[in-house]
């Protein structure tokens, strides 16, 4: 009787492992893609930026600041119905997380916003 429950409980532990593995293959194979895209989108702005076409990111991250002060989080670069977009997190000293977007050719103000 004890051994059927032995087996038993082996059992469930084996099928919640393999579930934990399974899981965490989802999430491995499922995070590469997204990192990859992000890894071309910085060889992009790094390519456009040293020919010209658009500011340095240093630059975007100056005027970014100028408009509303604060800690940069997250720096997004995007190509939206082309023109190229950049997109600056900011924490501010009030605590309050704002998405300044930028045009990255000019660094025109494009839109402010509480996130």
């Amino acid at each position: 009787m004890n051994s059927q429950i032995n087996l038993s409980c082996n059992s469930k532990l084996v099928l919640t492992l393999y579930g934990l593995y399974f899981v965490i293959a989802i999430l491995i194979l499922t995070a590469n893609p997204i990192e990859a895209f992000a890894q071309d989108g910085q060889r992009e702005a790094r390519k456009l930026s040293k020919s010209g076409q658009i500011l340095p990111l240093e630059k975007i991250h100056e005027k970014a600041n100028l408009i509303k002060p604060g800690k940069i989080l997250e720096t997004e670069f995007e190509n939206k119905k082309g023109r190229y977009i950049y997109e600056v997190e900011l924490l501010d000293n009030n605590g309050l997380v704002w998405e300044v977007e930028l045009d990255a050719k000019t660094g025109a103000l494009i839109k402010l916003e509480e996130d």
